[in-house]
This record gives structure tokens, C-alpha cells and sequence, in this order.
């Protein structure tokens, strides 16, 4: 599985790419996209481990089935105590949110990439031209009656966050032999591995791209 890291608010994984480059942007095509999707690590999360989650869904309603008994924090995500603001570090929560994206860099549409957003880019309103969080652009997309997989995305990242935070922005519709491409690309397995459930974990191959969370719908944009 070929994976996209934002860690140290730069973008790192892709072909080609130098190693250390500081690339601070990236133009792909959102293909596909699971639904947004819970996990709870207890104590201190250690990435270089591949430490994996006490507790997760695959929906942000009721944990996974394959959550061991003894680990389940709650019977419903809603009324977990790791749910609630200030369980985690700062005002933050303890059990936190993200999405996996299925996303082509725009000149290999045929060159499938994960992408694991994380909750600070999913949620929040746009701020100013090319400040848009996931959400609010799927919205603004979907209010103008354009697919995900119709426009090259720019991703860029939030130069006054502390911690990576993710900005997306439409650059250019798709031209139709590109977005032909494109359409092959949705159902492909690499695309519905980049999204598929896993226990490590984080999440599903159903549902929405940007499916309902915080107490708002917005339509499908693949």
C-alpha cells in the first residue's frame, strides 16, 4: 500500500519524490474515501512502535467488532468518556477522529495513494480563500454540483498550526480523457484497499466519502 505521511507538516511517500524535500503542497484527485472513523490509544502514542488501538470504529457510532471485550471504553461512541472534550490533551478529545482519502497525483492518474486525514482537517469553516477543511469542501463541491473525482484538488498545509493541519482547494476541472482515467480508478483494489477497514485501524470501505459526523450531512462527492 502505497501511503502519503504528513508527519512534520510536510508530505512524504511519493514516487519520485527527493528524499528530505520540504514538499509543503501536493495536486492530486480525490477517488474514493472512507467514512470518518474513531480510535482510542491508551497512555502515549508511539508511532515508531506501530503501537496499535486499545479501542476503535469504523463508523464514530459503536466500536468495531473486533474491539476485545476487556478494551471497549463504551457500548456507544456517543457516550464514551474518551468522547468528551477535555479527555485528551488540552480541550482536545481522547478518542480521536480521522478519514482515509484514496487520492492520484495529477499527472499519474492511474498511481493509487492512502492518505489518512486527521480530525483538525476534517472539521472547522473556511477562513479565507484555500483554508478549507475536508467537510467544508466537500460541501463547497458538493454545492456546486462537482464530484471529488471531476477536479484536481491542492492540499496544502496550515502554515500557522503547530501540529500538521491540512487545507484543500479545487485547482482545475479534469479534462475528459483525464477524468475517464479517473473513473476506472474508483472501484479499482488499490483504491478500495487505501480505504478498507483494518484493525490498525482506521477505517471502512462503505458509506459517504464525507459521511455524516459532528451533526452534519454532506452528500457523496465520488
Amino acid at each position: 500500500m502505497r501511503r502519503i505521511s504528513i508527519q512534520g507538516s510536510k508530505f512524504s511517500g511519493l514516487e519520485g519524490q527527493e528524499a528530505g524535500s520540504n514538499c509543503r503542497s501536493i495536486d492530486v484527485v480525490i477517488v474514493n474515501a472512507a467514512e470518518v472513523s474513531r480510535s482510542y490509544y491508551k497512555g502515549d502514542y508511539d508511532a515508531k512502535a506501530k503501537q496499535l488501538p486499545t479501542c476503535w470504529s469504523a463508523n464514530t457510532q459503536i466500536p468495531a467488532p473486533e474491539v476485545p471485550e476487556d478494551q471497549r471504553q463504551s457500548g456507544r461512541c456517543i457516550d464514551c468518556t474518551q468522547n468528551v472534550r477535555g479527555s485528551g490533551s488540552g480541550s482536545g478529545r481522547a478518542c480521536t477522529f480521522h478519514q482515509r482519502l484514496a487520492v492520484v497525483e495529477e499527472h499519474a492518474l492511474d498511481t493509487v495513494y492512502q492518505l489518512q486525514v486527521p480530525a483538525s482537517s476534517i472539521f472547522g469553516k473556511e477562513r479565507g480563500r484555500g483554508t478549507m477543511p475536508l467537510q467544508a469542501y466537500a460541501k463547497f463541491l458538493s454545492g456546486h454540483g462537482t464530484p471529488s473525482l471531476a477536479v484536481v484538488t491542492r492540499i496544502s498545509f496550515d502554515e500557522g498550526s503547530p501540529v500538521p493541519k491540512l487545507f484543500f482547494y479545487p485547482q482545475r476541472p479534469l479534462e475528459e480523457n483525464e477524468l475517464e482515467k479517473v473513473r476506472f480508478m474508483v472501484d479499482h483494489d488499490d483504491t478500495l484497499g487505501a480505504i478498507a477497514f483494518s484493525i490498525d485501524p482506521r477505517m471502512s470501505t462503505r458509506g459517504s466519502p464525507f459521511a455524516e459526523a459532528e451533526g452534519f450531512d454532506i452528500n457523496s462527492l465520488g
